[in-house]
């Protein structure tokens, strides 16, 4: 059941109008409606993974509460690693067996050596990145004495499979969410208004910006032989911003859906494409994730202390980590190496805390020293996206090959008129919110009404317009 689909808009309602009319009375109530729904969003997509999800659920309760009771060490650590490994053995079982069962094979021929061995291919649980990440956190957490263990099996439940953050995050933790889940809420006018410009907003950069992005993108990733240089330029920024209003609109729809239920989610991205410096740029994108990586693995390997071998260390391991955690190729793996790349001449220069600011705030414009920086930052991310959009590592060098050709001078093939005119739309509205936690936030209440809701209504006229079968969010396959 996609965000964008008709039968998630009938979905909804109901929830919501159940949640708020049925079970507004009690908190018991509110949660068993989650779960339920939340169950029943996620088996739209393969009832049969909704076990693993719930045996994954119970795993990580019933650990937790095992780790806080151990009366030594020896079991602490045994409920500690049961839980990890389960959860990591899953996560591998069914994204990684047959990447590196291939990658065994191609470097065993190398030798003149032939293996057969088993391959597993089945269906990759969707969602089961975010949702193990959930688990990870919640028992790394028990173990350090940072939290206690919930008793509640409810409580813990929605915590772990609360419907709009199941499929791609944010990637919560039990110290954020868990006390909202703990607390009756009551409705919010102000908060349910806001949350539905933050949808509208996501299903604007989802399904007007991402969608037409990627009918160009798919056609010159897929023949790129048969395109110029320029179209490959062309292509590669178009994927830059496709894959950007995909993500952050499925979060923008998931941050705003949470609000109608009185529920505050983890922030997930802050106008990532106005940041000067690639260290900037890993503060501001898919930030639950970043910080999840600072906090349970940078931070555990020494961080920046050390020597230079030290640090150099700790980059590569967070970014390869990262990069494995997107999907099982070597195409990752190469983005992840480039970024590590990337920010390693700051942590070195101990210069990746210079832009903590918001650019160019409480200003109209940025100087010409913030708009090269942001530039060239841009420019650096969107070579990085070509491996991360390319279908392999060789595709990714002719891809880059052809920019070098002498057909970047040429004319690029023609692109979908909606983009031309909404892509400066995008950056406009997201540049003057760029101070609040959404685009449009900034409109709050300001203004008059009556252009506001042109605004509103205009928005949603675009939606439809451009709304045809619906399409996958890119997180998903992740």
């Amino acid at each position: 059941m996609l965000f964008n689909s008709i039968d998630f808009f009938i979905f909804l309602p109901v929830v919501f109008i159940l949640y708020w009319l049925v079970a507004n009375k009690n908190l018991i109530f509110q949660n068993l409606l989650l779960l339920a729904a939340s169950y029943f969003f996620y088996a739209c997509w393969d009832w049969r993974f909704v076990f693993l999800l719930i045996f994954s659920t119970c795993l990580d309760f019933y650990s937790g509460i095992k780790i806080s009771k151990a009366s030594n060490i020896t079991s602490k650590r045994f409920w500690f690693w049961l839980s990890v490994s389960v959860n990591l053995g899953f996560l591998c079982l069914f994204k990684y067996y047959n990447f590196f069962a291939s990658s065994f094979i191609q470097f065993i021929a190398h030798f003149g050596l032939r293996i057969d061995p088993f391959t597993i291919n089945v269906i990759l649980p969707v969602g089961i990145s975010f949702y193990t990440f959930h688990g990870l956190s919640y028992i790394i957490d028990i173990y350090k004495g940072a939290i206690k263990p919930e008793r509640n099996f409810v409580n813990y439940s929605v915590f772990v499979s609360f419907f709009p953050l199941l499929i791609a995050g944010p990637i919560e933790r039990a110290t954020h969410l868990l006390p909202q889940l703990k607390t009756k809420r009551n409705f919010d006018y102000n908060k349910s208004i806001d949350g539905c410009r933050q949808i509208l907003w996501g299903l604007f950069k989802k399904i007007v910006i991402a969608d037409q992005c990627a009918l160009y993108c798919n056609h010159i990733f897929r023949d790129s032989a048969n395109y110029s240089g320029s179209s490959h330029v062309l292509a590669a920024v178009l994927f830059a911003i496709q894959i950007y209003c995909d993500f952050s609109g499925y979060t923008d729809i998931a941050i705003g859906i949470a609000k109608l239920f009185g529920i505050e989610l983890l922030r997930n991205f802050a106008f990532p494409y106005f940041s000067r410096d690639i260290a900037e740029f890993w503060r501001r994108w898919h930030i639950s994730l970043s910080s999840w990586f600072k906090d349970y693995l940078y931070i555990p390997l020494g961080g920046s202390k050390g020597g230079t071998l030290q640090k150099t260390r700790n980059i590569f391991i967070v970014f390869i980590a990262s990069a494995l955690w997107h999907g099982a190729n070597w195409t990752f793996i190469a983005w992840g190496l480039l970024n590590a790349i990337y920010i390693m001449p700051s942590i070195f220069l101990k210069t990746n805390r210079n832009n903590l600011e918001i650019v160019a705030k409480g200003k109209i414009l940025p100087t010409f020293k913030e708009t090269l920086a942001m530039v060239v930052t841009f420019g650096l991310i969107v070579f990085s996206w070509i491996f991360f959009r390319a279908e392999s590592i060789g595709a990714a060098f002719k891809f880059i090959s052809k920019i070098l050709s002498f057909s970047l001078f040429s004319i690029p093939a023609v692109v979908p008129k909606g983009i031309i005119i909404f892509i400066p739309i995008l950056f406009m509205v997201e540049w003057a919110g760029r101070e609040h936690s959404h685009a449009l936030e900034c409109f709050g209440n300001k203004g008059p009404r009556l252009i506001r809701l042109a605004v509103y209504y205009l928005l949603i006229f675009v939606i439809f317009y451009y709304a045809g079968p619906s399409q996958n969010f890119i997180y998903f396959q992740f």
